[in-house]
């Protein structure tokens, strides 16, 4: 596995693919390019037999006190073998002075848990599309 921290190599079709792979909510891969290059971190995570793109995540901040994780994605392929665990390292190393929030793919918040994110009680989400969000249960 090759781990790429640069926004420099942004394949913002591969961002795409992977993020639908993973069963994920996507843009076009312009937007997500932008998303992207925008973010205050990235983590890209390569196959290095195929050069494929198997692993992403990102976080957007202030860099003072505020971020957001995003994006988090392992190829279907590739899961179980810890790569989850290698982009959220990366991602949360150095942003220990900072609070951070996420929203999870339900089911999945025991992950997330492992890098000391809790439920939230007073968190409030304001989604595009609220009525497709709120049938994936992520809004009651």
């Amino acid at each position: 596995m090759k781990k790429i921290t640069s926004k420099n190599s942004i394949d913002c079709l591969e961002i795409q693919q992977l993020l639908k792979k993973a069963g994920m909510g996507t843009h076009s891969p312009e937007l997500h390019k932008e998303a992207f290059e925008n973010s205050y971190k990235i983590v890209l995570l390569y196959d290095e037999d195929s050069n494929r793109l198997i692993g992403c995540g990102r976080i957007i901040s202030d860099g003072c006190y505020q971020g957001a994780v995003y994006d988090i994605a392992v190829d279907p392929d590739f899961q179980g073998l810890k790569l989850g665990n290698t982009i959220m390292n990366e991602l949360v190393t150095g942003m220990e002075e900072i609070n951070l929030i996420l929203y999870a793919s339900p089911g999945k918040e025991d992950f997330y848990r492992k890098f000391n994110f809790r439920l939230g009680k007073t968190s409030m989400i304001k989604f595009q599309n609220a009525d497709l969000m709120q049938s994936r249960n992520y809004t009651d």
